[in-house]
């Protein structure tokens, strides 16, 4: 299967990596290359992660890494990460 980064996704990840690189470049860096694996895992086991409770579709997935969410799309041949955020609680 194929990995397509919505481009959603791309602006937020440049700003969160941006975000911790203001603390640590190292962290900024080990933690695009953790999530990297992650999301590179997925095709292996596309429905390991539970259903979207953003979608209604058993096709959308959430991803939880380190406190952020991640959903993504499974397509016949496609995975699309559609976004990354960090859900808070009021």
């Amino acid at each position: 299967m194929k990995i397509v980064y919505d481009k959603n996704f791309a602006e937020k990840f440049k700003v969160i990596w941006g975000y911790i690189a203001k603390d640590s470049q190292n962290n900024a860096n080990r933690f695009k290359q953790e999530l990297k694996l992650e999301i590179e895992n997925i095709p292996h086991f596309p429905y390991k992660c539970r259903q979207s409770i953003w979608f209604d579709n058993e096709n959308n997935r959430d991803l939880i890494f380190k406190g952020y969410t991640i959903p993504y799309l499974i397509q016949k041949d496609t995975i699309v990460i559609i976004d990354i955020f960090k859900w808070n609680r009021p």
